[in-house]
């Protein structure tokens, strides 16, 4: 019910503002409302070219989530298969290095996957958190909108908490709670980057910003929407590959994360050390 009043408002606002444009161009450049509608219509696609551009959005957008889905199955499906294919590319004086790489890949894929999936669950308790002390609209909603948007690193959740400060302002919220949003994303960061990531990801799935960004841009070229998503995992295991080869190591440095000792400090370690974790 909440949502529908948030659309209810949101075109409440766009009529508003398309009133005051109205009024301001006829005041400035003498166009009467009737003369400006005349033109719209001349100029705008009709309503059935609106309906079929938001149809195939709307069916581009399923159709990758499916196709996601099929490409996770049928690479569980074949996975022994996949498995013996590589064994048999490789030498037999090689096959062990290679069975040792695709453990490591297997193992970083499965790291990688199970710990986004912890790291969206503690952004949507820490951002609930956060929007529901500073009164936010549908604070629940945003929560999991943000963490969810984590799927695609620095753009995505970027995007959410845009978002969040866009329609609690169309809700006339004070400059304070504009100002608190932006102070929980900030705050969510510091401990997603500083503990959470550190903890959960582990540095086997660190990759530095810039080919963050070539991966994703290259993986929505070549896949759309699916690309975004796996392209950071098929990059964390061409890292993995690089680095148990010697002469694609330099190339595996280059991917990686420039490590630095504040990263994982001791506070870090003493946590992964009373609760198990592997360092």
């Amino acid at each position: 019910m909440a949502l529908t009043n948030d659309v209810t408002l949101l075109k409440q606002k766009a009529i508003d503002t398309f009133t005051n444009m109205q009024e301001y161009i006829f005041t400035h450049l003498g166009i009467s409302a009737k003369e400006q509608l005349e033109i719209l219509k001349s100029e705008q696609p009709s309503y059935s070219s609106i309906m079929q551009m938001v149809t195939g959005s709307l069916t581009s957008i399923v159709k990758n989530l499916v196709l996601v889905l099929v490409y996770f199955l049928f690479l569980l499906y074949y996975r022994s298969h996949l498995k013996n294919f590589l064994l048999k590319l490789s030498a037999p004086s090689q096959r062990a290095e290679m069975e040792q790489i695709i453990h490591s890949a297997t193992n970083v894929s499965q790291q990688y996957l199970l710990g986004l999936s912890k790291m969206i669950v503690c952004l949507w308790i820490m951002y609930g958190i956060g929007f529901s002390i500073l009164g936010v609209k549908n604070a629940l909603f945003f929560a999991i909108l943000c963490g969810l948007l984590e799927i695609v690193p620095f753009v995505g959740n970027i995007t959410g908490t845009t978002l969040t400060v866009l329609v609690s302002a169309l809700h006339g919220a004070e400059f304070s709670v504009l100002i608190g949003i932006v102070i929980t994303y900030a705050v969510v960061q510091f401990i997603q980057g500083w503990v959470l990531e550190p903890l959960i990801l582990g540095p086997q799935v660190k990759i530095n910003p810039l080919f963050t960004i070539l991966a994703l841009i290259l993986g929505e070229l070549l896949w759309g929407i699916s690309g975004i998503i796996l392209a950071i995992p098929i990059t964390a295991i061409f890292k993995i590959i690089c680095d148990h080869i010697e002469p694609l190591k330099p190339y595996g440095f280059l991917i990686g994360e420039i490590k630095t000792e504040k990263k994982d400090g001791r506070f870090i370690t003493k946590i992964k050390n009373n609760w198990g974790l592997k360092t």
